[in-house]
């Protein structure tokens, strides 16, 4: 059956596509990044959800350290929420700035 990892991409303009054995992120920076997927690891989209990139393999360890490697592109910030996180991760929103009287 094999082990998954899903992750959600949040933030106006953020995408992700694959292309043979690359994974293509736009996200945000001034140029596309691009990762290699390793032997043993199969990446796909969701279908349903434009935002969610689904990392499925054998080994427990090999996914989860893909998945940390692509979450680690743009990580959650926690003022807008904009980044790539884990499907179940529940980040901490901190208050912005308030404007003075």
């Amino acid at each position: 059956k094999g082990y998954t990892k899903r992750l959600e991409i949040n933030g106006v303009g953020y995408r992700a596509n694959v292309q043979g054995n690359k994974l293509n992120l736009s996200l945000g920076y001034s140029h596309p990044v691009e990762y290699t997927i390793p032997a043993g690891i199969q990446i796909a989209m969701d279908l349903e959800k434009k935002n969610v990139i689904i990392v499925t393999g054998i080994d427990k360890q090999q996914v989860g350290q893909v998945a940390a490697e692509i979450r680690a592109f743009r990580k959650p910030e926690p003022y807008k929420g904009k980044g790539i996180r884990y499907e179940n991760e529940y980040v901490r929103r901190k208050a912005g700035k308030t404007a003075a009287k």
